[in-house]
């Protein structure tokens, strides 16, 4: 299969309004009905757009993943800026442990639902990417500020400091508390911390 059109990503008018109708419906229907419950129907009947509409703008279930990732990395995220390395790890913390415990979980449904398609896995992968990409403004930061050396590794302390909180509630399942997430940073911005020291 291949991406969604170019059509369906031009700004502005009613080709927008559609797809931003049908892109919110896809977020209901996954993370209430995970992937097998993900329909063009259902996203039709919730969008208000007409089925053939959906199914030509976007071409199957995978298309609509696909495009709701692109979307997703077109917005401004910024990683918040806290004025600590600790400080700026724990808000990365904070946003993954709330996508990650919202009921439903949208961002849970989306990664295991990357599972079921090529084209899904390879979307998500470049929304990490991107993700990273901006991430790593927490660790230039950080090294303006002095509290870590030139030439410190992003994306390696990104992940030291989240993927235990994607392992956990992913992964394993289990239960987390925010203060444990915020726990993780902090481990991860001493380690980095006694590293560059």
């Amino acid at each position: 299969m291949s991406a969604p059109d170019n059509a369906t990503r031009l700004p502005g008018g009613r080709t927008a309004r559609v797809r931003a109708d049908v892109l919110a419906a896809v977020e209901v229907e996954l993370a209430e009905h995970g992937y097998d419950g993900l329909s063009i129907d259902g996203v039709a009947a919730r969008s208000g757009v007409h089925r053939t509409t959906v199914y030509r703008r976007f071409g199957s279930v995978a298309g609509l993943l696909v495009d709701l990732l692109m979307a997703a990395g077109d917005d401004d995220w910024p990683p918040a800026d806290t004025g600590s390395l600790e400080g700026d790890l724990i808000g990365l913390n904070r946003e993954v442990y709330d996508a990650l415990t919202a009921e439903p979980s949208l961002t849970a449904a989306v990664i295991a639902a990357s599972f079921r398609t090529p084209e899904a896995a390879e979307a998500l992968t470049r929304f990490w990417e991107d993700r990273h990409d901006r991430g790593a403004a927490v660790i230039t930061r950080a090294v303006d500020r002095g509290e870590l050396p030139a030439g410190t590794d992003a994306r390696r302390v990104l992940i030291a400091a989240t993927a235990p909180v994607y392992y956990q509630l992913v992964l394993l399942r289990q239960p987390m508390t925010r203060a444990q997430a915020d726990q993780f940073a902090r481990d991860a911005a001493a380690g980095q911390l006694t590293r560059g020291a």
